[in-house]
């Protein structure tokens, strides 16, 4: 391993030592960079007013539902939404972030399982709320981040915060003097899945703080850069990464009206780091080569351009932001970190957008490591990594098959306290030696990398025992324009062996502009079947694929877009 220096990082006790720090750091500085009504200007909220109402929310909130209560959250990505976690947990009790695009069944079921007191939502999910509010006896306070209609009993968010400020100018201190345990669960989150499989993860403080202190020491971020948050905060990666990682270091977070805005938020904000999955920079990638390859005269300057730049830069010349200046210019032109998680991206991808001068790096994480396990340094990256882990993180394979592949397991401070009234699944995942066993397949390189090779739970065993990895097939698939998305699972023939089969949704843009409109099916057979060959060429035999699907509709996909597998 490279002897790197680690960055310098202020140790944090719990979240709401974290907050006391940057405000006494930053104060005036914009914490938040708000739209009070779409289309119009950035707001900023300094980390003075957002302490403050913090403070004001917590008091209002102890007097409401009472220390320890457990309050959720069910809203998009807004201002009361950053305001309600910190207030919940520096002093009031436990924070439950609940996905918003759940079905409401899915939504009472875990307002019930987590035993919430409280909600805190905005007026998108009013419907949902009346529909199940018969349904979670447990709850018996709810709280709308816009003003409730007339009829509607919910109290409004900001008369909450006004109510809090009365009672702390006349010297009420419940909130502020509240004792925090930096170990004990003041975080409960739930995996993805259905409403029975569906895993309660119980996080403490001390948990969070060590993540924090661990990235930021690996990654630098200060106090100059601009985050925009475009991924659901109820996940824990945007949430630990995204949101109390910029807050932090002192960073300002700029709210993303849409995924259709994220470009023009870019540029009105001056982003400097984003945090994507790998749809989205996928997405970016093939939107920078379909203009870049428009004509051949355009396509033939784009590769004498990369090739250039790459020549320069073996003689330690950087032009890169120079030359391909349009296309930063398309995301900003600040833009100095793109931070992938969340699932594996093609390290062909990352390789190439650095080239283009975007610093890209992706990270590996699990809820249950509140997240994150392994890293890739700005300065010590291996595209084919997941990362190297943690500093305060043991990483482990156990299991090892006979090319060294077995299962990723890790110890730290980050790993979680357990699964939340299922002793037996905490015990499933977390050894007598405190190692969390992830139920992905990977290897450590010689430099102390952690390579994932695939979920454990995936893999496709052929008659003779060899082990096939469908997302390393699938990730060779996806650099072909025509493949929009790929399944590939194993089936058995029959006879004496496991057919390799690729379910495949095309890109019917790529389809149409090289068949023409309306191709025949026979036509598009025989494209993905010369794509496939394309793949076959570069797997071992017993690897290839023998039999290709092409689908009409795009793949079920859970929340946060991953393709639901079917497991048997």
């Amino acid at each position: 391993m490279k002897n790197i220096p680690l960055y310098e990082v202020r140790k944090i006790r719990d979240l709401r030592d974290m907050l006391q720090q940057s405000v006494n750091l930053y104060r005036e500085k914009d914490a938040f960079l708000i739209k009070k009504n779409k289309g119009e200007a950035y707001t900023g909220i300094s980390y003075k007013q957002y302490s403050d109402d913090i403070q004001a929310l917590g008091t209002s909130l102890c007097h409401l539902s009472g220390h320890g209560s457990r309050i959720a959250i069910i809203a998009e990505t807004r201002y009361e939404w950053y305001v309600t976690y910190l207030a919940v947990t520096n002093g009031t009790g436990i924070v439950i972030p609940l996905d918003k695009e759940l079905p409401k069944q899915e939504i009472a079921s875990l307002l019930n399982r987590s035993y919430a007191d409280c909600i805190v939502y905005s007026s998108s999910k009013q419907s949902v709320i009346d529909e199940i509010r018969d349904q979670i006896p447990t709850v018996k306070h709810f709280v709308c981040m816009d003003e409730p209609k007339e009829g509607n009993d919910a109290r409004y968010f900001w008369d909450l915060i006004r109510d809090g400020n009365t009672r702390l100018d006349s010297g009420d201190r419940v909130f502020l003097d509240a004792e925090i345990d930096p170990e004990a669960m003041t975080i409960l989150l739930f995996t993805s899945g259905t409403t029975d499989k569906a895993k309660a993860v119980m996080l403490s403080q001390r948990n969070v703080a060590a993540n924090l202190e661990g990235m930021c020491s690996m990654l630098y971020i200060g106090p100059g850069d601009m985050f925009l948050s475009v991924l659901p905060l109820h996940h824990t990666y945007e949430c630990t990464c995204g949101f109390l990682c910029p807050i932090y270091r002192g960073c300002t977070i700029a709210q993303c009206e849409g995924l259709r805005y994220i470009t023009k938020n870019m540029q009105e904000a001056k982003t400097t780091i984003i945090l994507v999955v790998p749809l989205m920079l996928e997405m970016f990638y093939r939107g920078i080569m379909k203009k870049a390859k428009a004509d051949k005269k355009m396509e033939r300057k784009f590769n004498f351009a990369m090739t250039l730049t790459r020549g320069l830069r073996r003689v330690g010349i950087d032009t890169r932001k120079k030359i391909f200046k349009t296309v930063h210019d398309g995301f900003g032109g600040h833009l100095r970190m793109m931070i992938s998680g969340g699932a594996a991206i093609d390290p062909m991808i990352l390789k190439n957008l650095q080239d283009l001068g975007f610093p890209c790096v992706q990270g590996y994480g699990l809820t249950e490591c509140a997240p994150i396990l392994a890293l890739n340094r700005d300065v010590d990256f291996n595209n084919r990594a997941a990362g190297l882990p943690l500093p305060c993180v043991d990483v482990k394979i156990i299991d090892k098959d006979e090319n060294g592949i077995g299962e990723i397991i890790g110890k730290g401070p980050n790993v979680m306290i357990g699964y939340y009234e299922n002793p037996e699944a905490t015990a499933a995942a977390i050894d007598a030696d405190g190692y969390y066993h992830s139920g992905d397949l990977g290897f450590l390189d010689e430099n102390g990398f952690v390579l994932i090779t695939g979920r454990k739970k995936n893999v496709i065993i052929s008659k003779n025992g060899k082990n096939i990895f469908p997302e390393e097939i699938e990730s060779l698939l996806s650099r072909s324009s025509f493949v929009a998305e790929s399944l590939v699972s194993g089936q058995d023939d029959g006879k004496d062996d496991i057919v390799v089969t690729v379910e495949i949704y095309p890109n019917s843009e790529a389809v149409e502009a090289a068949l023409g409109k309306e191709p025949s099916p026979d036509a598009v057979q025989k494209l993905f079947e010369a794509e496939v060959r394309k793949v076959n060429e570069q797997l071992v035999p017993y690897k290839h694929i023998r039999r290709i699907k092409v689908r009409d509709t795009e793949f079920e996909k859970t929340t946060s877009r991953k393709i639901k597998r079917e497991y048997k």
